[in-house]
């Protein structure tokens, strides 16, 4: 029995594996799918997150720089043979504890609005910081879209390829029959089976170029190559050829929905603010501080007394001879009580504490030229970061206006592979027709069948150009990707 269960049960295991596989093979993956795999594994993008949360950590620590800073500390020695008793000041001969226990807090008052700007300055980075993870985001996206559409456009290939490569083989099959009734010379069935054979090979070849996009769509998702994978096709209507505005209202779109126009301006605000905390090194800083110290040490640790009164001494201090006899003097002695039967720890930390409390001003006259070369620098980084906020819109306006004017190039040829196919599939089904009948030579028949599979060729290739270049295009108007 429990041999006919592990049988069973792995045979089980084996049922659903390749059901699990097939599954995996016959599903077609949405270009939707594909971007959000290629965001979730994509490293660029995980290290734009971290990227972001430590601007996020910068942005707090600024944030915290307008509380008081507060620091203790604490130090606990043995001395042995003469040392200084901290609590004396006085140097002993003897083994002893010292312990130390102390805490400071200060906060500025005024440093030249140094603490505001910097803090405005790190606001300003973790913006631009999630602005530019947004752009790595859409970095990705536009790579996953270029290389789906090379995906859908290679299959519309393969399968031109295809279908010529059956129409050949089919008609070869016809020429086959005619040269064996005697209607057709030897040659006409030569020339077809060169024919097949170029159509096979250019079959294979469109096989190749398939496997080779999807391999590369694939990596872009960091799959392992040999996942299996089918892309959907997207259903192209000729209303969607129809491109809306034009290149200046896509750019006037792009400029306020584009992360990476909004990063550089962010970075723009970020570098004057930097300049202006800079500044604050130029102005007098005002501190309030406060500190509390004390100590103990073991060579004080002594019994505490305390005078209570005065009675006469037990022992005589001196003689008088009162009418020549003497007589013992006594004096007074203090009487003192025990308080406590030690010093102890608790006693003397109460008795030595300090506190301070004090004012700090400083005001910077000459430091090496350290502050003004900040203020410089900073003024330099600002007008760098001017400058890359120009060459940023300009570099996108460029980009519009090519993505524009590609996308209006791809409707007029699309438009016009469409009409060339219509009119090549006529002439081939007229061709085809007129050979059958022997109205028209081998060579004839051929060329029109050429000339067809270039056209859907063509076809292909400008329906799927004109799909990337108005995705992009869309895209950067902050259109979502809907195919």
């Amino acid at each position: 029995m429990m041999r006919l269960f592990t049988i069973w049960f792995f045979t089980c295991i084996t049922v659903l594996s390749v059901s699990a596989q097939s599954e995996d093979s016959e599903r077609e993956w949405t270009l939707q799918e594909c971007v959000k795999v290629a965001l979730d594994n994509n490293l660029n993008v995980r290290r734009g997150f971290y990227n972001v949360e430590n601007f996020k950590v910068g942005l707090t620590q600024s944030k915290m720089a307008f509380l008081p800073s507060l620091n203790a500390g604490s130090s606990y020695g043995q001395n042995f043979g003469r040392a200084l008793n901290p609590v004396t000041n006085l140097y002993i001969n003897r083994n002893s504890t010292a312990i130390n226990i102390q805490a400071n807090s200060s906060i500025t008052l005024f440093n030249g609005l140094r603490l505001q700007n910097s803090f405005r300055q790190s606001q300003r980075d973790y913006e631009a910081s999630e602005k530019d993870l947004e752009k790595t985001k859409n970095d990705v996206t536009i790579n996953v879209v270029t290389l789906y559409v090379n995906v859908i456009f290679n299959q519309e290939l393969y399968g031109n390829a295809n279908y010529q490569l059956n129409s050949s083989q089919q008609q070869l099959e016809r020429i086959k029959k005619q040269v064996a009734a005697g209607g057709l010379p030897k040659g006409d069935e030569l020339n077809q089976e060169a024919q097949v054979a170029t159509n096979e090979a250019n079959l294979i070849n469109q096989e190749n170029a398939l496997n080779f996009s999807l391999l590369q769509l694939k990596q872009a998702m960091q799959l392992p190559g040999s996942t299996p994978m089918k892309v959907q096709v997207p259903d192209l209507q000729l209303e969607d050829l129809i491109l809306e505005g034009s290149p200046e209202e896509a750019y006037e779109l792009a400029l306020k929905n584009m992360p990476e126009i909004k990063s550089a301006l962010l970075k723009v605000e970020s570098a004057e603010l930097a300049l202006k905390a800079s500044k604050g090194g130029l102005y007098p800083r005002l501190s309030l501080n406060g500190s509390a110290a004390s100590n103990y040490s073991s060579a004080s640790d002594i019994p505490r007394t305390m005078v209570t009164g005065f009675a006469p001494s037990s022992t005589p201090v001196g003689l008088v001879n009162v009418l020549g006899t003497p007589y013992d003097v006594y004096g007074f002695e203090p009487v003192t009580s025990v308080i406590s039967e030690g010093y102890n720890k608790r006693d003397q930390l109460n008795d030595n504490l300090f506190k301070q409390v004090n004012l700090s001003l400083s005001i910077p006259i000459f430091n090496g030229w350290q502050s003004r070369a900040n203020v410089q620098r900073a003024a330099i980084n600002k007008e760098m970061a001017d400058i890359t906020a120009r060459e940023t819109k300009n570099g996108l306006r460029q980009t519009i206006e090519t993505a524009y004017n590609d996308a209006l190039a791809a409707s007029k040829s699309y438009s016009s592979s469409l009409k060339q196919v219509n009119a090549r599939e006529e002439a081939y089904r007229m061709s085809k027709q007129r050979f059958e009948f022997g109205a028209i030579n081998y060579f004839e028949y051929q060329i029109s069948e050429n000339d067809l599979f270039r056209a859907k060729s063509d076809l292909a290739r400008a329906k799927y150009n004109f799909i990337f270049r108005k995705k992009v295009l869309d895209f950067y108007q902050g259109k979502p990707i809907d195919y």
